[in-house]
């Protein structure tokens, strides 16, 4: 989205333009420790990242994360301002090497998660990630690893691409889908977003109001091509360890699929052993609670949604890694 209020809306978007979602209170949610290691595990274009080092003290430092090489750009130019800073091109599912390339032992204060894809992958066509303009079927996050959307699509069984779509779009009507791209790639190879659109257009026999047919197919294919379930799962599962106690973790995310899988295991970790025999007194101690849950989700208020109509479906969650009992 435009930063530029004079910019008319029939105007083409401009790739690298960016509000940043729930900047303020990721933020203030994020940083305690005006001297302590923090991560930012989605960099994008440094919204985040350059407000929290304006409550970083000397002694503070900020690790910026980004799969995307364009990212990357931004990352050098703030990293060439401000010696705090330092980024890294990888997942945020590899914090723990990063961390060791950073030289940085011990726990950090604090590990954000801005997830899904950004404004400037969104509105540039040459990334395809967008159904609205025609462009390469790319989709990749890291446009110099791994297959594109268009590879996967040309080789992926017919039962796969249901798989996909179902599980990773919640697309309903996965099958119908799966069966018509395998239909058209017979025909003509798939390799661009206009193509793909259609295709899902035609296949979808019950669109849903205000929401293109594709939208659903579009994220699941995605998802799928930058392995975000995955690296997120990864993530969780390393972030007990990585933060020290009273360090937090927030997350931000755009869709069901993240947002479930970020409050199971917040509210697991804050739980703690669940598996205790009913009736049997117990300790606190022995619970083994990990994280003390910070707050209720947080979600964009309507001056920002009105500014940023992106920020609607953010969800943000917040928790604090507890010191260990003895």
């Amino acid at each position: 989205m435009s930063n530029n209020p004079a910019r008319n809306s029939q105007d083409p978007p401009v790739a690298d333009q960016h509000l940043t979602v729930l900047l303020q209170e990721a933020v203030a949610a994020w940083h305690q420790d005006p001297g302590g290691v923090y991560v930012d595990g989605t960099f994008g274009r440094g919204g985040h990242s350059r407000l929290l080092l304006q409550h970083l003290n000397e002694q503070g430092r900020l690790l910026g994360i980004d799969k995307d090489p364009r990212a990357l750009q931004v990352g050098h130019q703030l990293a060439a301002e401000d010696s705090r800073f330092s980024i890294h091109h990888a997942s945020f599912a590899d914090l723990p090497s990063c961390l060791e390339e950073a030289g940085i032992r011990g726990g950090v204060q604090g590990i954000l998660l801005d997830l899904g894809v950004s404004s400037p992958q969104l509105d540039d066509p040459e990334r395809g990630f967008s159904f609205m303009q025609d462009g390469p079927l790319d989709m990749r996050m890291n446009t110099a690893a791994g297959p594109s959307a268009a590879d996967w699509l040309a080789t992926a069984s017919e039962a796969e691409i249901s798989d996909v779509l179902f599980h990773y779009g919640e697309e309903r009507h996965a099958r119908r889908m799966a069966r018509a791209l395998v239909k058209a790639r017979q025909e003509e190879a798939i390799t661009r977003t206009g193509q793909l659109a259609e295709i899902i257009k035609a296949a979808n026999p019950s669109w849903e109001k205000h929401k293109h047919p594709a939208t659903r197919a579009f994220q699941g294919i995605r998802i799928h091509i930058n392995q975000e379930l995955d690296d997120l799962r990864r993530l969780l599962d390393q972030a007990l360890d990585l933060l020290a106690p009273g360090g937090r973790l927030v997350v931000i995310s755009f869709h069901s699929l993240e947002d479930r899988m970020v409050k199971r295991f917040m509210r697991d970790a804050a739980k703690g052993d669940s598996h205790l025999p009913p009736g049997v007194p117990f300790r606190e101690s022995e619970l083994k609670r990990r994280l003390k849950l910070l707050g209720k989700a947080v979600k964009a208020s309507a001056e920002e949604v009105k500014l940023n109509p992106r920020a609607r479906s953010a969800v943000m969650r917040t928790a604090e890694k507890l010191p260990e009992v003895n």
